[in-house]
């Protein structure tokens, strides 16, 4: 099958590009041809040495640019003869939309973050892939037709972009404590720094870790020096491979407001971390419903103190938690979203097409 992937940019540190890179990857291991459009970005280079075309589609939101843009595509779809053209950002299902409409090509569209309002236009797709279930049942509330709807949920082992990472843990303060995501309000930060601030008057020599940047940085480095256990607080920054980090933490915590289908826990859970997370959007089923992590509520900070402290006091149950983020863990695997997304792309052809 000739498959064109079509998002903003190729950039590092994008959830969202991280998924499409990995599936495209996984696609070409299936024997399919696939073409990247984008705006470009650091991940252009593996795609190619992958076998991926990559072709530029600027996404700037500007009436000229984006007329510009639609005629290349336009164009690419054309040259490449291509079968399916897959988007996964709202720029890149509107631009694709006409097209496709015109040209009679099934699109289809992945809902990577639904809590955003222009999610409702990634209905515009033939088939809406929803990362997670709390994705479709909010897709469905929006008025994405059940029929045209299908949830993949997000996996990341054995992805393309994980190949020749290091496998030796990173030296880290123990008992120590990992976050790693966007610096973002919605992942929750300010609640970890207060309940790690509690966690710091119970077991001084804890250590916690922030993986990451964003916007937010600035404002939280200055909240937390306001804090006691600023002195155990260390911002590594943006690391390309978080991996290690993950190897050596004794506990991996993810805090999120609002989390559609994190891929850092399906990371996390490969690591064999023990995980304590937030029961919002799609974590709770990324953790088997709190069979392979602890879910603590949302915007609890006290809560999250209090299983923190109860877990970094009893090392026997981190490592009975270590052990349990490996149930099932096999249907996280890159290959087994990229099997049920061709699924997908098979039930959106014509009939009369289905040789392809």
């Amino acid at each position: 099958m000739r498959i064109l992937h079509i998002l903003n940019h190729t950039r590092r540190l994008n959830g969202n590009v991280h998924a499409a890179v990995d599936l495209a990857c996984a696609q070409v291991r299936l024997g399919h041809q696939v073409y990247m459009a984008s705006g470009g970005g650091d991940f252009d280079h593996l795609l190619r040495e992958r076998g991926i075309t990559t072709l530029l589609v600027d996404h700037e939101r500007k009436p000229s640019r984006l007329a510009r843009s639609l005629i290349r595509l336009n164009g690419h779809i054309r040259k490449f003869d291509v079968d399916i053209v897959h988007a996964h950002m709202m720029t890149s299902a509107v631009l694709a939309f006409p097209i496709c409409k015109l040209k009679g090509i099934p699109l289809v569209t992945t809902v990577h973050n639904e809590f955003e309002k222009s999610a409702t236009l990634m209905g515009l797709g033939t088939r809406v892939i929803a990362v997670s279930d709390v994705v479709g049942g909010s897709m469905r509330r929006r008025g994405v037709a059940a029929s045209k709807l299908k949830v993949v949920l997000n996996g990341t082992i054995g992805s393309s972009r994980m190949e020749g990472r290091s496998g030796e843990p990173k030296a880290l303060k123990s008992p120590s404590v990992l976050f790693v995501g966007g610096l973002h309000p919605r992942k929750g930060l300010p609640d970890l720094f207060e309940a790690f601030d509690l966690v710091h008057e119970e077991i001084p020599g804890a250590h916690l870790y922030i993986v990451g940047n964003g916007p937010h940085r600035d404002q939280y480095t200055k909240l937390v020096a306001s804090l006691k256990c600023a002195p155990a607080v260390t911002f590594a920054g943006s690391i390309s491979d978080p991996y290690p980090y993950m190897l050596a933490a004794d506990i991996f915590v993810l805090p999120s407001h609002a989390d559609p289908a994190p891929l850092v826990l399906s990371e996390a859970r490969e690591a064999g971390c023990a995980i304590v997370a937030t029961a919002v959007d799609g974590i709770p089923q990324l953790l088997e419903h709190g069979e392979a992590g602890i879910l603590v509520p949302p915007r609890d900070p006290s809560a999250l103190a209090k299983m923190l402290i109860h877990l970094l006091k009893s090392p026997e149950q981190i490592t009975a938690w270590k052990e349990k983020s490996q149930l099932r863990i096999d249907y996280l695997t890159i290959d087994r979203v990229a099997r049920e997304t061709m699924d997908v792309y098979r039930s959106a052809i014509p009939s009369g097409k289905m040789g392809v």
